[in-house]
């Protein structure tokens, strides 16, 4: 079993994508996808937990540490960062499906590989944490704010409250400026008392600075058209959604709403906030185990 992760490089068109592999090469491929504004570091204290079993394979996204910084903005849609991910899945697994855990962005665009013809034949389960369904969590918002019962406003209002700082990332060149000056200096105390959790938990890499900045593109590319014109999709392979119980970014009203689209769901609530990753990596790894096993991507073995 391999605990120092080895690099590679998976190439997609003119994106070069850095890619870490660790753990037991003859188990199941997990590939796990961090979000903003991490790297493949997110998963330190998560990876060695499921390394025993699996060949664990993470990546650092498209404008994210190791990996390709594109320029422009359109070039952090959410098809071309699905894209990503399959380019990495038929890198390291080109035979036999993979299983997924994804956080925050990472989720997002999980999400978006996950509605694909393609998701069937490649995902064999896929774990989420604090990483919505964009189209879905917009078609829950629509459809509360077309029947303005107090009740219906409530909680497209608490999530928009939550979620104020998306609005900050559209403007132009300032929150690039803040984060890179000054807001990543404080990142793990900014945690420590946003999460609740230890800073000493937090794990970055020295990119952060640079990965704050170039991931607003992200908010920047995709939250105004999807808020604007939601197309929820079915998903139909086995999903897990971990349900972080005290995340102040990702609230739980929308994930009633998952049910329709998504016939294979699995909620699984965990007493944490927004990064589960550094404050409850056990917890995270244990329910992301036991739903492989429910979900094998080699039946019988």
């Amino acid at each position: 079993m391999s605990t120092t992760p080895i690099r590679s490089t998976v190439r997609n068109g003119d994106i070069d994508l850095a890619v870490f592999e660790q753990g037991n090469p003859s188990g199941e491929t997990l590939v796990l996808v961090h979000g903003w504004p991490d790297t493949h570091e997110l998963w330190h204290h998560v990876a060695p937990l499921l390394a025993d079993t699996f060949r664990v394979i993470s990546y650092d996204t498209r404008g994210a540490g190791a990996s390709t910084v594109p320029e422009r903005r359109a070039d952090y849609r959410l098809p071309l960062l699905a894209d990503d991910f399959h380019a990495v899945i038929d890198a390291v697994s080109p035979t036999e499906k993979v299983h997924v855990l994804a956080h925050d962005w990472g989720g997002v665009e999980v999400w978006e590989a996950a509605a694909s013809p393609r998701a069937a034949e490649r995902i064999a389960s896929f774990t989420v944490t604090s990483g919505p369904n964009l189209d879905i969590l917009a078609s829950w918002a629509h459809e509360n704010l077309a029947r303005p019962t107090p009740r219906n406003l409530a909680g497209p209002l608490k999530q928009l409250l939550a979620s104020y700082y998306t609005g900050l990332f559209q403007l132009p060149k300032i929150p690039e400026l803040v984060l890179r000056r000054g807001f990543s200096q404080r990142w793990p105390r900014f945690l420590g008392k946003f999460d609740g959790l230890d800073p000493a938990q937090v794990h970055t890499a020295d990119t952060l600075a640079d990965d704050m900045a170039n991931g607003v593109n992200r908010y920047r590319a995709n939250l105004a058209p999807t808020l604007r014109r939601p197309e929820p999709r079915t998903v139909t392979i086995p999903v897990q959604a971990i349900i972080n119980e005290r995340d102040r970014a990702v609230l739980r009203g929308h994930y009633d709403h998952y049910a329709r689209f998504v016939p294979r769901l699995t909620r699984t609530p965990l007493d944490s906030g927004h990064w589960a990753p550094f404050s409850h990596p056990a917890e995270l790894a244990a329910a992301t185990r036991d739903f492989i096993a429910q979900h094998p991507a080699r039946p019988g073995s």
